[in-house]
């Protein structure tokens, strides 16, 4: 034998044999637990069969070729077309419309002709005469060969339209596409099966031809499972999730070393590259103690840093092995912005919305805990209440959008007239309130409303062209000559306002107990 006719051999059978065997144990580890996977493995099996019984007929005498073809080559072939059906079947979700004592004994009805066959003396579905051409121990296509071409280009026809019906009630376009590219490898396979079923072509193909119609079939299913994840892994959905899902996933190692990233998360983190980053630089050390430690992490609250960038966030994690090392895999959820947003819904539940000062709420609360230190302290308090003067007037002349700008400005002057010894508040439409803790002397608290009157005359409100006049009326009263407690303080220095006011306005007095 030539090295050319020892080659052909080799090229003819054992290359389909081995892209077979590839394919086959692909798909199955793929996805071990579908149904799906594991037929189509069984299908691709059976093809390799077919040419392993081939090449095997090849090597022996012609005198075993009766017997292999009619008792290895008919049996593994006639599985194969209910085998495809079934699978198709699964694939269009056809199995759940069918009756449970049909489905799916039906596809495996063949196996009653293969135990037929096999316990049979006679060749019920294939030829038992060959002939040597060349190298090749050729058939010779009688009756029951053609018979058995016939019936299996039947079963083409019939899968063919299954895949019909089965793009027709596709639910997504990536579907229609798989049923279109199986249609079209379908079409290929019956036109191969025609042409080298019923045309006698073995002065130069290998014997049973046809055969090789289970290469298209399975380059159909490369392309498909390539092309549109079809039969894909089984972790394949979750990879899917993985990369969709909006909260940053990261898996690092015990080093902080990221390993997988997930598209929310290169987001959170722009424009720091993660992986040339360990995850510890960009959190607190007490997500790498709890790592470190293998605590639990859920709804862990902490602060990250991206660059220029501080982000609050929650943490859910939990510990993994990936190839053997332990990992930590890691959600975390951005919520910058609903802390945000708490601090101002809290900030304005005590505050006024306007001018921002403590609303009347707030300011009491800590009015009285400044009481009860300056008794507790034996110290002086002062509460000073003022009254902005024609501020009715000021709205009428200049209107609403002035009156607020008035009020902003004496928000401003008398806010830092408090800092630092005290708390100021906006208490009605034009009142305002402060109180200033460990006061030396009235005279002290005298000079100090001075200072706010001058800066309110020297500071002057400039508004669309007009300088807006503001004047003030303050009354004072002092802990605890002028009361024990808030209302009675505030009481005293009602009166002492009104006094003021009575007596032409833009002034202070100080309560006369004092």
């Amino acid at each position: 034998m030539s090295l050319k006719e020892s080659l052909i051999p080799l090229i003819a059978y054992l290359l389909p044999i081995l892209f077979f065997m590839y394919m086959g144990i692909d798909v199955l580890l793929r996805n071990l637990r579908s149904a799906e996977h594991r037929l189509v493995s069984v299908m691709i099996g059976c093809y390799l069969l077919l040419f392993l019984e081939e090449y095997v007929r090849f090597q022996l005498p012609m005198s075993y070729s009766g017997i292999l073809a009619a008792k290895w080559f008919s049996n593994v072939g006639i599985l194969i077309p209910g085998i495809g059906i079934h699978v198709l079947m699964k694939f269009a979700r056809f199995d759940k419309r069918m009756p449970r004592y049909l489905y799916p004994y039906v596809f495996y009805v063949p196996l009653i002709v293969v135990a037929a066959n096999l316990f049979s003396s006679k060749r019920i579905i294939s030829t038992d005469m060959f002939v040597q051409a060349g190298i090749w121990k050729m058939p010779i296509l009688n009756l029951p060969y053609y018979i058995t071409i016939t019936v299996s280009l039947f079963v083409s026809a019939f899968f063919l339209l299954f895949i019909a019906k089965g793009k027709s009630n596709a639910a997504t376009p990536e579907h229609k596409a798989i049923f279109t590219l199986l249609s079209t490898g379908s079409i290929l396979v019956l036109v191969w099966t025609v042409l080298t079923g019923y045309v006698d072509m073995s002065s130069f193909l290998p014997p049973y031809p046809y055969i090789y119609a289970g290469l298209i079939w399975g380059f159909t299913l490369r392309l498909a499972m390539i092309k549109f994840d079809f039969l894909n892994f089984e972790d394949k959905k979750y990879e899917k999730l993985f990369n969709l899902n909006p909260a940053a996933i990261l898996l690092i190692d015990l080093q902080g070393k990221i390993k997988e990233i997930n598209p929310s998360a290169r987001h959170l983190f722009r424009p720091v590259t993660l992986e040339a980053r360990l995850f510890y630089d960009l959190v607190g050390d007490s997500v790498k103690a709890r790592i470190l430690s293998r605590q639990a992490i859920v709804d862990f609250e902490t602060t990250v840093h991206a660059e220029e960038r501080r982000l609050d966030v929650l943490v859910d994690g939990d510990y993994v092995l990936v190839d053997n090392e332990p990992h930590t895999i890691l959600i975390i959820r951005d919520i910058t912005a609903q802390k945000e947003n708490q601090k101002v819904i809290t900030f304005m539940a005590y505050h006024d919305p306007l001018t921002l000062l403590p609303n009347r709420r707030y300011f009491y609360e800590k009015f009285e805990e400044a009481i009860q230190d300056a008794r507790t302290h034996r110290e002086q308090l002062a509460l000073i209440l003022i009254d902005l003067d024609l501020f009715k007037e000021t709205n009428d002349t200049y209107g609403h959008k002035a009156g607020d700008e008035v009020l902003k400005h004496a928000a401003k002057l008398i806010g830092e007239t408090a800092a630092h010894q005290g708390m100021a508040a906006r208490i009605g439409g034009d009142e305002f309130v402060f109180f200033l803790s460990g006061i030396a002397s009235a005279a002290d608290v005298g000079e100090r409303l001075k200072q706010l009157q001058r800066r309110f005359t020297d500071e002057r409100l400039l508004f669309e062209g007009h300088v807006i006049p503001i004047g003030t009326s303050i009354g004072v009263s002092f802990f605890p000559q002028d009361g024990d407690d808030s209302d009675a303080l505030l009481h005293s220095a009602d009166e002492a306002m009104y006094k003021v006011k009575r007596n032409g306005r833009n002034d202070f007095q100080l309560n006369a107990t004092l």
